[in-house]
């Protein structure tokens, strides 16, 4: 599960995805690549929530995105980093850990992060290239202490506290998670699975208990949660199959094609019993994934 062999990549197919065109490594096309992955191809669970376990090989998680799907961090960093490797770039995968609100910092694995050096621009600089964070960046930011802002969310990067070395990302407040750790370690694929088992189908999994689309663009994030669509311009809720899926089609890039009859009512039904179990606690705000 290391980064797999050109043969099994389709990269015009995913670069056609990407709406981009193939050009030698720099800063200009790596802040190019990046932008157009956060906002042409989603964070989505919709296989857990169809009860499967994905594989993690970038292999295979390169063809589904070229085919019109998206993923969560390991699938979407995990397929990125194949296809910045296919292109020239040095990009290293690394040992992560996403800590939501309530939870304690640490490397749990629950996150692979990415990095890119030796840029012809900036030999020198390391950067933190991630489109696995759902809300997180939309531009590459460098590896270097300071606070970054990109359209209405700012961000920090600084020296991590529980890992010698690595490097701590600070979400802004309005984000869905608190921050992110990561090692400077170099991760295997393999080093996730465990947690990639639990987080496809633990009861506790919020990709489990959640059905989530998001998509980042300068302008802010585009997310659904069950039946609330929110972004820039406010939020709304989908209480009717034929909104709800145009919206995962058209806001999220995700063709309904993709499923079968019988998947696409199961998505849906989930959706409103989530939404349901949810707004009778007393609230629209659903947990995040």
């Amino acid at each position: 599960m290391g980064i797999p062999s050109s043969e099994h990549l389709d990269v015009p197919a995913y670069l056609a995805r990407l709406g981009l065109e193939h050009e030698p490594p720099s800063l200009d096309a790596l802040f190019r690549l990046h932008a157009a992955h956060v906002e042409r191809v989603p964070y989505e669970d919709l296989e857990v929530q169809l009860g499967r376990v994905t594989s993690l090989d970038p292999a295979v998680s390169f063809g589904r995105i070229a085919a019109g799907r998206g993923g969560y961090c390991y699938h979407l960093n995990g397929s990125f980093s194949a296809l910045l490797r296919e292109l020239g770039y040095q990009v290293t995968r690394h040992p992560g850990g996403a800590q939501m609100a309530g939870e304690q910092a640490g490397i749990h694995l629950n996150h692979l992060a990415l990095t890119v050096t030796g840029l012809p621009e900036t030999p020198e600089t390391g950067w933190f290239v991630d489109v696995g964070l759902g809300d997180g960046i939309h531009e590459p930011i460098p590896l270097v202490e300071g606070e970054y802002k990109q359209g209405p969310l700012v961000f920090r990067m600084r020296a991590s506290e529980v890992t010698p070395g690595g490097w701590r990302f600070d979400h802004d407040p309005q984000g869905s998670f608190v921050g992110m750790d990561f090692a400077p370690e170099t991760a295997m694929m393999a080093d996730f699975a465990d947690k990639h088992v639990e987080l496809s189908t633990s009861e506790d999994s919020g990709f489990v208990r959640t059905l989530v689309l998001q998509r980042r663009d300068a302008e802010g994030v585009d997310s659904l949660r069950a039946l609330t669509l929110s972004g820039p311009g406010g939020k709304t809720v989908l209480d009717s199959p034929a909104e709800w899926w145009a919206a995962i089609e058209d806001v999220f890039g995700v063709p309904r094609g993709g499923f079968t009859g019988e998947e696409q009512d199961r998505l849906w039904r989930q959706a409103v019993g989530q939404h349901e179990r949810h707004t009778a606690g007393g609230s629209e705000d659903l947990p995040n994934a």
